[in-house]
């Protein structure tokens, strides 16, 4: 029967010179990352914000970030690019709730700009139109105010612009056979 106090490693054996792994600020903040990319794709300063959080010092933090990022596993651009287009299909989130989203992430302007920037304008009407007509026929049956305010409401909150909005909510009701006096916004700037 072994004895449950022996120790885990022989008595030849010199445990390893320097601070534990787990006191060891560099090992600690590769493990922070790791586990955090594991779960999810982050970005530089969300990484960075974590480790922040686990006082790992401002030296160690970017010394293993920018180890991250000569492995490939921190790529702000690919990041950004990949959140556009999933967002964009899976949730039909317009350009200026996309970059909104890029930038609370930390994701630098130009890179948020150019990842905007690859959502055509055509790919974004088509994706408001398929969102209007999937919010007017859930609403069938209800009075028109009621269809257009929760219509042009759920397209603010995707970020679609008033002008784009009016005039999809127009020209679906109106393919309804609905007249609608729905004011005009001015143009469409966005």
């Amino acid at each position: 029967m072994s004895d449950p106090l022996a120790p885990l490693f022989d008595a030849h054996e010199i445990p390893p010179a320097g601070p534990r792994p787990e006191e060891d600020p560099t090992a600690k903040a590769r493990g922070v990352c790791l586990r955090l990319l594991t779960s999810a794709p982050r970005t530089r300063a969300q990484l960075e914000q974590a480790l922040q959080r686990r006082n790992i010092p401002d030296e160690v933090i970017e010394t293993v970030l920018d180890g991250l990022g000569e492995a490939g596993l921190i790529d702000d651009v690919a990041f950004a690019e990949a959140w556009v287009d999933s967002r964009h299909a899976g949730r039909g989130l317009a350009r200026r709730a996309l970059a909104s989203e890029l930038r609370r992430r930390g994701v630098a302007e130009e890179t948020v700009r150019d990842a905007v920037d690859e959502l055509s304008a055509e790919r974004e009407e088509e994706t408001a139109r398929r969102l209007v007509r999937r919010k007017l026929a859930a609403t069938a049956g209800r009075d028109d105010t009621t269809r257009i305010r929760r219509v042009m409401g759920m397209l603010a909150r995707k970020g679609y612009s008033a002008g784009l909005a009016y005039r999809l909510v127009r020209e679906e009701l109106e393919a309804e056979g609905v007249e609608v006096d729905l004011p005009d916004p001015g143009p469409d700037l966005d």
